[in-house]
């Protein structure tokens, strides 16, 4: 036994699904967890590059205020 799960137990798993709660159910979950990933992927774009000029803002400030300390 591999422990691995086989293209048979996934079609059978699908078509269980698709029973319960039909292709109309899955197509919108399914597109509205594909739209939930885009808009995380675009938050955390966004917000990188600031975070990144926040976190270069500070090391810039706590070296400025060292250099005025030893003066």
């Amino acid at each position: 036994m591999l422990g691995g799960i086989s293209i048979w137990q996934l079609l059978i798993v699908l078509a269980i699904l698709v029973l319960i709660f039909g292709t109309k159910k899955l197509k919108n979950l399914g597109s509205d967890l594909g739209g939930a990933v885009k808009g995380f992927k675009e938050a955390v774009d966004k917000d990188s590059p600031e975070d990144e000029k926040v976190a270069q803002n500070k090391v810039i400030d706590s070296e400025a205020k060292k250099d005025d300390k030893s003066a």
